[in-house]
């Protein structure tokens, strides 16, 4: 499996799994798909989305971690000063909590349907929580 598919509401984006950089993460990830969830729009991390996992444990370190995610980007923290998450940047971002600045794993790069990060953002932003939804494509 090298992609997957990306649903947030009705927004459709593929993106490449980042294997040979954090081959661990992506390991776990995928090891929970499909996966589904809800997501909302980041309090500290500027133009991005996330995804609250609690204390959820992945069994991963850091690998392939970035505080400052580019457009499309998605990251996994595994956790340790604030709870695990997800976070799906579609604009500028600095990955960040309350605690200050994170670093999280950059596992998946979306590669189709990048026009549509700014109206995902959007709708996130001024509509709320949306259900999010990773499934495998190949």
């Amino acid at each position: 499996m090298r992609r997957l598919k990306i649903s947030v509401a009705s927004q459709v984006f593929v993106a490449k799994l980042e294997v040979e950089k954090a081959p661990r993460t992506c390991a776990a990830f995928t090891s929970l798909l499909p996966f589904r969830n809800q997501t909302i729009h980041s309090r500290w991390s500027g133009e991005a989305i996330w995804v609250p996992l609690g204390d959820h444990q992945f069994g991963v370190d850091f690998e392939n971690h970035t505080c400052h995610p580019s457009r499309g980007d998605i990251l996994l923290y595994p956790g340790g000063y604030s709870e695990t998450e997800l976070l799906f940047a579609y604009g500028s971002s600095s990955f960040a909590s309350k605690m200050g600045a994170l670093a999280g794993n950059h596992f998946l790069t979306v590669v189709e349907g990048r026009e549509q990060l700014d109206d995902m953002g959007k709708l996130v932003l001024w509509k709320g929580a949306q259900p999010i939804l990773f499934e495998a494509l190949d």
